[in-house]
């Protein structure tokens, strides 16, 4: 199979395919009370989400934000399907969106909240782990908040 990966904007066409996706990491990676938060997000919260697709098809996606001052981004709501990890697509999707909000005038900082499912990942990738809050998203769901810096 051959791996191209393609990172677009999201258009709310994609919805039903990303719900479907996000479900697939529950509950490994994403408590099941997490699929309305994501519902909420796409229809009343999104700033910017981009979908990742290979061969043409949704394997994922990740959304990015601004604070009001501009000088910090947020990443928010990334996955992709099991079946696609371990290929590098999670790793070049992230460093997009690190480049779209460093790209961005102002931004010196991108934080993140994940979970002890994914914070290595994110821990790998320069991001350093500042708190812990104990089931969070969830019983059994930590909140790990990490920060990036641009220098």
């Amino acid at each position: 199979m051959d791996k191209y990966l393609e990172i677009r904007e999201y258009d709310v066409q994609d919805r039903n395919k990303l719900i479907d996706i996000l479900r697939m990491n529950v509950p490994k990676y994403f408590a099941p009370n997490e699929i309305a938060d994501f519902k909420e997000y796409l229809d009343k919260e999104l700033e910017r989400y981009f979908v990742a697709l290979v061969n043409g098809q949704i394997i994922g996606g990740g959304g990015i934000g601004i604070s009001d001052d501009e000088r910090t981004g947020f990443l928010s709501w990334s996955f992709l399907n099991p079946k696609y990890h371990g290929f590098g697509f999670g790793k070049a999707l992230l460093h997009y969106r690190i480049d779209c909000l460093y790209n961005h005038s102002g931004v010196e900082t991108i934080e993140v909240g994940t979970s002890q499912f994914t914070f290595g990942f994110y821990k790998k990738n320069g991001f350093v782990l500042r708190e812990i809050h104990k089931d969070y998203w969830a019983v059994g769901f930590d909140l790990y908040d990490m920060v990036h810096s641009k220098l």
